[in-house]
């Protein structure tokens, strides 16, 4: 242990109160903050796991823990705007550690985060879910563990473990984080493609008329399978109008019920929040029936006996001024998952999102959470409970919930070529998968967010080629109103290698995942953990250990370097067949608008 900082002054001689004991290292710094370093149990053999805590002497003592960047890769921990791959390149202020919307807070934490780094050294820091955290990225510097400001002697700890190399030490640490017992999604899903429906929305019966004259569409263009994917907006139009008594629908709506054999074999996929707006029908029932004590998150009031009603705690979703369903409370849970049955039943649908899972509410307003909603524990929670409605279910984030039986819709990007648009794709699929949410479904195919680049048919591809090999292919802009009718028949092209080539090896891999948990999207380092070069690889990936993918990100180039891992290893380009030694460089490799790279071991 290196002794500094605590303070920046000449440390006094240490007080060691754990000398009687070979397990423990005790260091105290007077009146300031005690650190104990104790041996705990490793995971497995050649791996050594040390418990570390720092305790404040003092009230106002503030515990920051840092992590040397300098010649150490780190991957893990939360996913950030823009994401990079490692960590090194991505800067944040120290801000709590909790999953958060980047179309809220852009300089937040994203979605899916752990406790966990992984250092290319083959060290690990794992914090407990019941440590207060804030977390800050000082880019190619270092990242820092901090207690939470403000609150009095609040202990810091975590668990440093260090094994031979990098993927070691994630197959020893890193592919425990949520046990041993994991479930699959449906996996019927990984060959269907996602599209998005962007048509009118003003009622139901032109909402119907849209998604008929998509299904038209796609079956036209040979595209026929998949699923049609309505936003929340959509859902809640066509749920108010389920509500509505047949002799009060209007003319055009006097089809009723929205019949799911009209867009055949298309299936469909509804999207629900637990947000709902004030103004909503929704929220008004709730407040007729005396369901807002208990139902939504509250300001907690003073104690008062009889206690008076409680008031919900407003926060904003999608620009409007919503409640948020209270997770702790069964009663909340059972009729908010009640109503997303009788959705999915009235409406049809195959698949439920369920967006808006991620953040700490309480916490971004400065209102101090009950013990069950400290940091991200409502995310766990709500993704606990949505699993109970199967494995047809799609939620927004996660952390401590990657052996559910549920996809992790990703963030939204940009349309265009930076680390916010398809740079920043490949960075996120390592990112997810090291943390075990391999069933994931990536942004729509061009971006889904306003870009520099709108409407570039080079992107479109590019991102195309690219989305063939992961989980789920979506789409929101269809190829018929992006590019030309070359562009749609490669689309039919890479949906139907996606189905043929790719899926299979994702049900191959998930059967390893399922037994040790090992990523099905694996970074360049798992087949050559020691070398150097192999660390900051973020724009190629493996499926498993036998198929390379190293599509083009940057905009008009045609070549790119190639790295092969494995030394001694060989791979086979699946479109030229040429055979190259793993543990080498491909310089200048030739990759046409038409073409991925593409390697087999």
């Amino acid at each position: 242990v290196a002794v500094g900082g605590v303070p920046a002054a000449e440390p006094p001689p240490p007080r060691d109160r754990c000398w009687h004991d070979g397990g423990q290292f005790c260091y105290a710094w007077e009146e300031d903050a005690e650190l104990r370093v104790s041996l705990e149990p490793p995971p497995a053999p050649g791996t050594e796991c040390y418990g570390v805590r720092w305790t404040p002497l003092r009230p106002d003592v503030a515990l920051k823990d840092c992590f040397s960047m300098a010649n150490v890769s780190w991957y893990g921990g939360a996913s950030v705007r823009a994401q990079r791959w490692p960590l090194n390149g991505a800067e944040s202020p120290a801000q709590p550690f909790v999953s958060g919307d980047f179309g809220e807070s852009p300089a937040g934490y994203g979605p899916v985060l752990e406790r966990y780094f992984l250092g290319s050294t083959g060290v690990t820091v794992t914090v407990a879910p019941d440590v207060p955290l804030f977390l800050s990225l000082e880019s190619n510097r270092h990242f820092c563990l901090e207690s939470p400001a403000g609150r009095a002697a609040v202990p810091l700890g975590y668990r440093l473990c260090l094994s031979p190399d990098v993927a070691a030490a994630h197959r020893h640490v890193g592919t425990r984080l949520a046990g041993t017992a994991r479930a699959m999604p449906d996996t019927a899903l990984l060959g269907s493609p996602i599209w998005r429906y962007h048509g009118p929305e003003g009622s139901a019966a032109k909402i119907k008329r849209g998604l008929r004259s998509l299904a038209k569409r796609l079956k036209r263009h040979r595209l026929q399978e998949g699923v049609l994917a309505l936003g929340e907006r959509c859902t809640a139009v066509l749920a108010a109008a389920d509500h509505v008594p047949p002799q009060r629908r209007k003319r055009q709506d006097s089809a009723g019920a929205w019949d799911p054999s009209l867009v055949a074999p298309l299936q469909l996929s509804i999207t629900l929040s637990p947000y709902t707006s004030i103004a909503s029908p929704l929220f008004l029932r709730s407040l007729r029936h005396r369901q807002t004590d208990g139902y939504w998150l509250s300001l907690q009031p003073p104690l008062f006996f009889p206690p008076p009603p409680q008031i919900p705690l407003l926060s904003t979703w999608k620009g409007q001024l919503c409640a948020r369903l209270n997770v702790t409370s069964e009663g909340a849970l059972g009729w908010f998952l009640a109503r997303a049955r009788r959705l999915r039943q009235a409406l049809g649908a195959a698949y439920v999102v369920f967006e808006g899972a991620e953040g700490n509410a309480l916490l971004d307003r400065a209102v101090p959470p009950p013990a069950e909603l400290v940091g991200d524990r409502y995310t766990t929670v709500l993704a606990a409970a949505l699993a109970t409605l199967g494995n047809t279910t799609i939620i927004s984030a996660g952390t401590r919930s990657s052996h559910l039986p549920l996809f992790v819709q990703m963030s939204p990007l940009r349309s265009d070529w930076s680390h916010a648009g398809l740079k920043g794709v490949i960075p996120s699929v390592l990112h997810y998968s090291l943390l075990g949410y391999n069933f994931f479904i990536p942004d729509a195919v061009g971006g889904s967010l306003a870009g520099d680049t709108p409407g570039d048919p080079e992107l479109y591809v590019r991102w195309l080629q690219l989305v063939t090999f992961l989980p789920v292919m979506a789409f929101g802009t269809p190829p018929w109103l992006c590019c030309d009718a070359w562009v749609l028949n490669l689309t039919r092209q890479c949906i139907q290698r996606h189905r043929d080539f790719v899926v299979p090896l994702i049900i191959k891999y998930s059967e390893e995942w399922l037994r040790l948990g090992y990523p099905i999207f694996r970074p360049a380092w798992w087949l050559s953990p020691t070398d150097p070069t192999a660390f900051t690889i973020e724009d190629e990936f493996l499926i498993g250990d036998e198929v390379l993918v190293a599509p083009i990100t940057e905009k008009g180039q045609t070549w790119r370097d190639i790295y092969l891992p494995g030394e001694g290893q060989l791979w086979q380009d699946t479109n030229s067949a040429r055979v190259f030694d793993g543990g080498t460089v491909l310089r200048n490799y030739s990759a046409s608008l038409a073409e991925v790279p593409v390697f087999v071991k």
